[in-house]
């Protein structure tokens, strides 16, 4: 577990160094496809994490605490790239350390109509899921990308603010800025339709709700370390923090600091015994969002990272 916290704050032996004039966005292109995706630079800094007057306990204590630099994806990660991922032949479906890990089947179309091609967001998945694309992606591209923790999640839809919303107080000026239950029809929408955050991310607040790596506890900000926090990998599969709210959520569920978290209903559906660990039938308005540390750790530290989370 000690690599594993290495990598998540950054201090590590053998990791790459970048100058300043070398975090700047960019574009990542998938090897073997057309595709590519925008990371965008997101400055280390200090902020409040939580929100001293929400209604939720969950959300308190509010309390400061310092982010490491990293970039983070402009947009959710669409089913163009995870497509790439799961038509992939030569993953495997071996749970060893150094194979790629291959998704089981979907059973049933996941999307349930709502689109797939041409840049809408990838839902439906499990935490593991998510993180083992992350894995795949690393053996593509030899860069680590990973999942955010819920302070690096939080911190990057701030984007400098502390009001109940990036931009704002005002729940009303929330379709300008996400798909939710009010505009979205009752489905996910494209990426990137929207005004971005401060930061230049796109569907923060809305559209899928994101996976982050932290496993979920109520009482989370009380225990946080002060720089680059996180509630470390549990055995047990649920509960697992998700940020942002979706379409299928009001104003009072998108706000800047609600968290949520999955639950065994989410895949009710799932015919399988025992029930998959990669889909979910029931959170069909789950997806994820990358980010990669500006100071990558070794091989080694990676290949732990990943399998720490292997087998949740």
């Amino acid at each position: 577990m000690k690599q594993l916290i290495i990598i998540i704050c950054s201090i590590s032996t053998g990791i790459a160094s970048f100058s300043q004039s070398q975090f700047t966005e960019y574009n990542q292109l998938i090897p073997g496809t057309t595709i590519f995706f925008k990371m965008i630079p997101i400055q280390g800094g200090s902020f409040l994490i939580g929100n001293k007057g929400a209604e939720n306990a969950d959300e308190k204590p509010e309390k400061r605490i310092t982010i490491s630099p990293f970039w983070m994806g402009a947009f959710e990660v669409t089913r163009d790239e995870l497509d790439t991922y799961l038509k992939d032949e030569k993953t495997s479906q071996n749970q060893s350390l150094d194979a790629i890990t291959r998704p089981s089947p979907q059973y049933v179309d996941l999307t349930w109509g709502m689109g797939k091609e041409g840049g809408y967001p990838a839902n439906s998945m499990s935490q593991h899921a998510a993180i083992m694309y992350c894995r795949w992606l690393y053996e593509k591209t030899k860069i680590f990308y990973r999942l955010p923790t819920e302070a690096e999640w939080e911190y990057a839809c701030k984007a400098g603010t502390n009001s109940t919303y990036f931009f704002g107080n005002d729940g009303k000026q929330l379709e300008k800025y996400a798909w939710y239950e009010k505009n979205s029809n009752d489905k996910y929408q494209k990426v990137g339709q929207k005004l971005p955050n401060p930061w230049g991310l796109y569907d923060m607040l809305g559209n899928v709700a994101e996976w982050t790596l932290d496993h979920y506890s109520e009482n989370a900000f009380e225990n946080y370390i002060l720089t680059d926090p996180m509630v470390l990998p549990n055995p047990k599969r649920y509960p697992k923090v998700v940020r942002g709210g979706s379409y299928i959520e009001d104003a009072k569920q998108l706000t800047s600091t609600k968290r949520n978290h999955s639950i065994p209903a989410w895949n009710n559906r799932d015919p399988q015994v025992p029930k998959s660990k990669w889909w979910l039938t029931e959170a069909k308005n789950i997806g994820f969002r990358l980010i990669r540390p500006l100071e990558q750790p070794n091989e080694a530290t990676v290949n732990q990272f990943f399998k720490s989370y292997l087998n949740l």
